[in-house]
């Protein structure tokens, strides 16, 4: 192992651990607040990338983005020509010696290990899925899909191993996405989940809307059905076993959900949430001084519930990462939490939600109501336009909106934005019913499904009052 080395004397160093949404944000935002003269910044990826989309992964495997380059916003050689950024790709850092106020970095290409010192530290590490703990599930042919060399895996796979059978464990987002692209690239696809519907963060009645989706364009749902083994012939996969069948399997991506990435920090003294995060205050201070996370790794604060969550989205992360960056750069920003806003496309449904569901909204202590309400996305007359459905769920005497969800086709999801925002500034339904929303018969009826859903649960509180 070599020698420690330090940042020239003079000049503070900067470490930052994970090279991609919180952690080149931070990277980026801290050197426009200080200079290379001022702090040396140094970025170990343990992956071959940087700075890319992880949301757009399933779309490049599904066929719909054509080459890999073009989820790729900057390159490690731009960053260093650009920004005077040192980052090192397959770096892996394995541990943090906060004593020594030094990282071990291992070079993946040579197996060389050595120590880095820092004078500050930002921890981006991000999430890693969730793994079942069963026979078979680290097998050639499973996949995990969460950062873009898993990406780039699995279209190799499909390309040059030509698999027909496809099976998705688990029906979050990743998994609901991964399933409509292997359908796309062609296979027969099975999604299994332990779960009654898919997609759990919505309602029952929501989650139904998805599985007939997916049921529509020839992807097997097998739900309320846990994987007990994955077969295997060797050491790849050959088969998925639930507690109902045998179904083959060529390939089988994991879309069980994901855990913040936080061993390392725990296992260095660096305190951890509730949720499995890293702890960080607004301005993405960890309670280690000197150490700054964001991202995925970390929990941050739910506004409607008021509790922990840890929720993985690239909108959160660079957002974060940029708070954590311009603290760094010696300025001020504060992150100040988050109200779950989520959409995705599933097939040729768009699915949105933003706040709690009913079950979160029991489980924080609310007493709710919800209706739903069928809807258009545009005027009925007008051609092109599309049926959808508008979820509202309002505390029970106040009206206060608690949390929403869309389930539509083209131009339903976006919808959600306005109720973001109206959450984010604890309205009720009934101040709802009066919001100066945009109309013209290409965009929307008349009344706005926002609009009538709001006046609808304004009525049902006024009855509960």
């Amino acid at each position: 192992m070599s020698a420690e080395r330090g940042a020239p004397r003079g000049r503070e160093r900067l470490v930052v651990i994970g090279g991609d949404a919180a952690g080149m944000s931070a990277a980026s935002a801290a050197r426009r607040g200080r200079g290379p003269d001022e702090l040396e910044i140094m970025v170990f990826e343990r992956g071959c990338h940087t700075s890319y989309s992880a949301c757009g992964i399933p779309y490049f495997i599904g066929g719909h983005v054509g080459a890999v380059d073009d989820l790729i916003v900057r390159t490690p050689a731009e960053f260093r020509s650009k920004q005077d950024i040192d980052v090192r790709t397959r770096h892996e850092v394995t541990e943090i010696d906060l004593d020594r106020r030094a990282v071990r970095v291992r070079d993946l290409g040579s197996g060389a290990e050595r120590h880095e010192g820092f004078d500050q530290l930002m921890i981006a590490t991000g999430a890693v899925p969730r793994r079942p703990r069963l026979p078979g599930a680290d097998a050639e042919g499973v996949y995990g899909v969460q950062v873009l060399d898993d990406g780039i895996a699995i279209r190799r796979a499909l390309d040059e191993d030509r698999p027909r059978h496809a099976v998705v464990v688990g029906g979050g987002y990743i998994g609901l996405e991964m399933a409509e692209a292997l359908v796309q690239a062609g296979l027969e696809v099975s999604l299994v989940d332990s779960a009654p519907q898919p997609m759990r963060t919505l309602d029952p009645d929501m989650g139904e809307l998805v599985a007939d989706a997916l049921r529509s364009v020839g992807v097997s749902l097998y739900l309320g059905e846990r994987v007990e083994t994955f077969e295997t012939s060797g050491d790849r996969i050959r088969a998925v076993v639930t507690q109902e069948r045998t179904l083959d399997a060529d390939i089988v991506v994991l879309g069980m959900g994901v855990r913040p990435s936080s061993d390392l920090a725990e296992a260095a003294g660096i305190a951890i949430g509730p949720t499995g995060g890293i702890i960080t205050d607004r301005r993405m201070r960890t309670r280690t001084e000197g150490v700054w996370a964001a991202g995925d790794c970390v929990e941050t604060r739910h506004l409607v519930s008021g509790e922990p969550v840890a929720i993985a989205l690239g909108t959160h992360a660079n957002k974060q990462g940029r708070v954590a960056g311009l603290n760094l750069g010696g300025g001020y920003a504060t992150f100040p939490g988050v109200v779950g806003t989520a959409v995705s496309k599933i097939c040729h449904v768009e699915v949105a939600r933003t706040g709690l569901n009913e079950a979160e909204a029991a489980a924080a202590g609310f007493e709710s109501l919800s209706v739903v309400v069928e809807s258009t996305t545009r005027a009925g007359y007008y051609p092109g336009t599309t049926p959808m459905k508008t979820k509202l769920i309002a505390e029970r005497r106040s009206g206060r909106l608690l949390g929403a969800q869309i389930v539509g086709e083209e131009n339903a999801a976006k919808r959600i934005d306005g109720l973001a925002i109206a959450l984010w500034n604890q309205m009720t339904v009934e101040e709802m019913t009066g919001l100066d929303l945009g109309y013209a018969p290409p965009f929307s009826p008349v009344w706005d499904p926002v609009l009538i859903a709001a006046r609808k649960a304004a009525d049902k509180v006024e009855g509960h009052r």
